[in-house]
């Protein structure tokens, strides 16, 4: 997807993340406003430059949505794009960065320290004993068909994204990638093809993403990174080699994202000299999704003052 009429030379790319998604259009629409509210809100002398912008997103929720449905899941297009837009405009009345903290974070409706205890203790403990997965089928099943034996799945989800990636930077544009959730997952592999596959990496290992921002990535979970591709490589081969900046957001109960620091993991990166920083930060997410606190909503991450900040610093290079 494309958003005519603007400049190429710079070019936003999302990568959404897992379960239903509304039509390309509806959410591309929704992901750019969203980032645009928060570089308004804090960098308005940035929003000409934001908006010159070639933004495009890899889509592929029309192939996760076909594979949910055949599970017997169902899906109001209808109500998820009103309830998203509802998200926004709630958002949007945050009027000043220093009111995305703790105390109006602990206000939101239908926080609980359930979830809270599950974030912070159960899910690592659950990683490090192997039962993640388990656990992952029922919170995630197009996840777990994501690292099926045949990989058919993994393969459309990663061609989608492939193609998108390889589009820009053959047109030789300076990229933002920013990706959501297990969409980080999904990138995290098509960077690492683009690096090492045979029948890519000749074209495509020196082509550099300028800025990878990583939100609510579950990359530093063990069970994870065990599926990664590269994961049973060696030195060099075990990571992606095209990426500049890494910075990863993670938000405070995220389950996805329960361990939350990647610099600690993907260090290797740096001492072998294939990124040149991998920078984490905290947040809270203040997003409520049909009335109650959802600290892994995308609108939450991409409204947030950290990533304005992270995409207006970009906007400013060069």
């Amino acid at each position: 997807m494309n958003n005519s009429g603007h400049e190429v030379g710079r070019t936003l790319l999302h990568v959404h993340g897992r379960d239903f998604k509304p039509n390309a259009d509806d959410y591309l629409e929704i992901c750019i406003a969203s980032i645009a509210a928060g570089i308004e809100r804090d960098f308005p002398d940035s929003v000409e430059q934001f908006n010159s912008l070639n933004k495009r997103l890899a889509y592929y929720g029309d192939i996760t949505d076909e594979f949910l449905t055949s599970q017997g899941l169902r899906y109001d297009e209808t109500l998820d794009v009103g309830d998203r837009r509802n998200a926004l405009t709630s958002l949007k009345s945050i009027s000043k960065k220093k009111n995305f903290g703790v105390n109006r974070y602990d206000q939101l409706p239908g926080k609980s320290a359930v979830p809270e205890f599950a974030a912070d203790i159960v899910a690592p403990i659950l990683g490090r004993l192997g039962f993640s997965k388990k656990l992952l089928k029922k919170v995630g099943v197009d996840l777990a068909e994501y690292w099926q034996e045949d990989g058919k799945f993994a393969g459309q989800l990663r061609g989608r994204v492939r193609d998108a990636l390889r589009f820009a930077l053959d047109a030789g544009e300076k990229i933002v990638l920013i990706s959501h959730g297990t969409g980080c997952v999904v990138a995290y592999d098509v960077l690492w093809e683009l690096s090492h596959d045979p029948e890519l990496a000749e074209d495509y290992a020196n082509k550099k993403i300028d800025l990878w921002l990583t939100l609510g990535a579950p990359l530093g979970d063990a069970m994870v990174q065990k599926r990664i591709l590269g994961a049973k490589e060696s030195g060099v081969r075990c990571y992606p080699t095209n990426v500049v900046s890494w910075h990863n957001i993670s938000a405070e109960d995220d389950f996805v994202s329960h361990d939350n620091t990647l610099a600690d993991d993907f260090n290797k990166m740096m001492t072998q000299h294939q990124v040149s920083c991998i920078r984490d930060y905290r947040i809270y997410n203040m997003a409520v999704r049909y009335g109650r606190s959802n600290p892994h909503s995308s609108i939450g991450y991409l409204i947030h003052p950290r990533t304005a900040q992270i995409v207006t610093e970009w906007l400013q290079q060069n």
